[in-house]
């Protein structure tokens, strides 16, 4: 997720030399740049004819750690003296202005450079490569702000040995000393001061034996003492990991080795994303199934889309597992393959079925039952409540382990069920439909649904949508929040997950308010799994959702 939408990105390698360059549209309406001076993009020549913002990174890689040089291509004057304004220092503009005799109605170094560039009768614009790092005076400010847009782009690499001395590590324990050492500073000043003392006093009674020697070798004798920066004194400390029984972390599992640094580099590239003031962050990790037992790569998979759920998070995996592959989001899969030393990077629902060839997925001829919802936290939902009435009654399926049901979400799925979806239909399994009540379109599908002859039914929700069946102390117990769960949106028209969005974006100080798709996520995820039968007894009387499950139990 950019502040900026990115519109197109490309890549291109000479020799040592990698290119990277990437454009931008929905941009910062302004910048504020030294001494509240204020200008935009376009004011400054650094759009493209278009109107986007290009900026292209190129590496120099001969080097044992390379290095980055930063540029913005744009459609920039090329006129003589007036090509390169955004290079000059305060002084400089302010000399053409007094020698061409210019008004400046705006403040600061934008106001001046705009008079000139409104004084030049043709600025010859053509497409140029602006060094935006290496600007002076108050232009260095501009990549200073656009650099704040951008994301943060965190890399967790598959190859390793994974051990606790590891960056990811190592890392945040550094901080965390640094932190420590920030809190103890003036124990740390007096100890300094000590041993500063106590050195004096050393090169005195030196000074003296030495004068009793010869009184000509030295007429004096002083320490210069120099006292260590903070990161000295970080440098002394190297912290260690150990894990249950003492046993240290680079003697367990590479499974376990790998999760422990997975959080690790996660709660590294957060602090980092603090530090730099950026807005958005960008998790990339190779393979994250390596060495991993089934049910933790579905943790893993679990956390990854809690993660994108967060305001200005992305995540990119890559993997070679099918199963790791089949429980992924279809509209984030993007199947790459190279073709006569050229990457292709496709998506979309043309190429799934390419996808699940290539991996191994297979349709799964143990279901049953087609259970069709509308999204994928109905989904979770129903797996949740089905678990919950199951354990209080074992006649009831639990849709979250029984193999002979299949999900498939109608408004958007995941690889499996599209699969599943695709694949089960000629095999003529019988299909549920639950809707929520909310569309009053959706009757006629139910109508439609149960209008068939082969065994399948639908249903709307008596209630206004799936989550008004959760109760509140599942929601409070989830997230210390104690809102009320209607069975209809309230007086202000506001639904459960509305409602919901609105506590927690004001509890954690959010910008804005958090959108209804995301709070649907984090109750499917987080209050969902608290309701117990008690609970759903509670918020559904008639016994609707038991009833749903008990069909379901007679066609299995």
């Amino acid at each position: 997720m950019f502040l900026f939408e990115q519109r197109d990105s490309c890549v291109h390698t000479v020799g040592d030399s990698v290119s990277i360059t990437c454009e931008f549209a929905e941009l910062p309406h302004s910048l504020i740049l030294d001494a509240g001076a204020e200008t935009t993009l376009a004011d400054e020549y650094l759009l493209t004819e278009a109107g986007t913002l290009k900026i292209r990174k190129i590496y120099d890689c001969s080097k044992p750690k390379p290095t980055v040089e930063v540029f913005v291509v744009a459609q920039h004057p090329t006129a003589k003296d007036v090509d390169s304004l955004l290079e000059l220092k305060e002084k400089d503009p302010q000399k053409i202005v007094k020698e061409l005799g210019l008004e400046v109605p705006l403040k600061g170094n934008p106001g001046m450079r705009k008079a000139i560039w409104n004084a030049e009768l043709d600025l010859k614009l053509a497409e140029t490569q602006i060094p935006i790092t290496k600007l002076k005076g108050d232009s260095k400010c501009i990549w200073e702000q656009l650099e704040s847009y951008l994301p943060l782009f965190a890399l967790f690499q598959s190859d390793r040995r994974s051990q606790d001395s590891d960056g990811e590590v190592q890392n945040p324990m550094k901080a965390a000393v640094a932190a420590a050492i920030a809190e103890v500073k003036s124990e740390i000043e007096q100890i300094q001061l000590k041993i500063e003392e106590k050195a004096k006093t050393i090169a005195e009674s030196t000074h003296e034996a030495l004068k009793t020697i010869d009184s000509s070798l030295a007429k004096e004798l002083k320490p210069q003492f120099t006292q260590p920066t903070p990161a000295k004194w970080v440098g002394l400390f190297s912290v260690n990991m150990t894990t249950d029984h003492g046993i240290p972390l680079n003697k367990r599992g590479s499974g376990i080795r790998r999760l422990v640094l997975v959080s690790f580099f996660k709660a590294e590239a957060e602090r980092q994303l603090i530090a730099t003031n950026r807005r958005n962050i960008i998790y990339a990790i190779e393979e994250p199934e390596t060495a991993q037992h089934p049910n933790n790569q579905r943790v893993l998979i679990k956390a990854f889309k809690e993660l994108t759920s967060e305001p200005g998070c992305q995540v990119l995996l890559t993997t070679h597992s099918p199963g790791f592959a089949a429980e992924l989001p279809v509209d984030g899969i993007r199947f790459v393959t190279v073709h006569e030393g050229s990457p292709s990077i496709r998506a979309g629902v043309d190429v799934f079925g390419e996808i699940a060839a290539t991996l191994g997925v297979v349709p799964d001829s143990r279901v049953k039952v087609l259970v069709c919802v509308e999204g994928p936290t109905d989904v979770a939902a129903l797996k949740s409540l089905s678990h919950a009435l199951h354990q209080q009654d074992p006649s009831i399926p639990n849709l979250s382990a029984d193999s002979r049901v299949a999900f498939v979400v109608l408004g958007g799925s995941t690889l499996q069920h599209w699969v599943t979806q695709n694949y089960l239909r000629g095999l003529g399994r019988p299909e549920i439909h639950i809707y929520d009540s909310d569309v009053a379109k959706y009757g006629e599908f139910v109508a439609e649904v149960n209008s068939r002859t082969d065994g399948s039914w639908a249903v709307q929700t008596a209630k206004h949508e799936i989550e008004s069946y959760l109760h509140s102390d599942a929601i409070l117990d989830a997230f210390n929040l104690n809102i009320e769960v209607t069975d209809q949106p309230n007086e202000h028209g506001h639904a459960t997950p509305k409602v919901f969005a609105l506590a927690y974006s004001q509890v954690n100080g959010l910008d804005g308010v958090m959108g209804e798709s995301k709070a649907k996520q984090k109750l499917a995820d987080r209050a969902f799994p608290l309701m117990m039968a008690d609970r759903l007894s509670e918020r559904d009387p008639t016994g609707e959702v038991g009833d749903w499950f008990r069909r379901i139990a007679k066609m299995l």
